[in-house]
């Protein structure tokens, strides 16, 4: 299974997270849709067959490991 990425929005910026977007490791979309929580975005990436990957930091690379974490529900 590949990994998927939830990206906090806006990127690269400190304040309020409008929503959240679905991106593989290259960057291209996984979804177009802007996903209102972390949840619902877990949700839509399981029932796809794929692996989520939560952003532990606002200003994400994803290549760097400790950026990133598995959610409790998805193990």
């Amino acid at each position: 299974m590949m990994d998927v990425y939830i990206e906090p929005l806006p990127r690269g910026q400190w304040g309020p997270i409008d929503g959240y977007a679905l991106e593989f490791a290259d960057g291209s979309k996984f979804a177009d849709n802007i996903f209102r929580s972390e949840r619902l975005a877990i949700s839509e990436i399981v029932l796809r067959g794929y692996k989520p990957l939560l952003a532990k930091v606002r200003i994400t690379d994803k290549q760097a490991n400790a950026h990133w974490q598995r959610p409790e529900t998805a193990r």
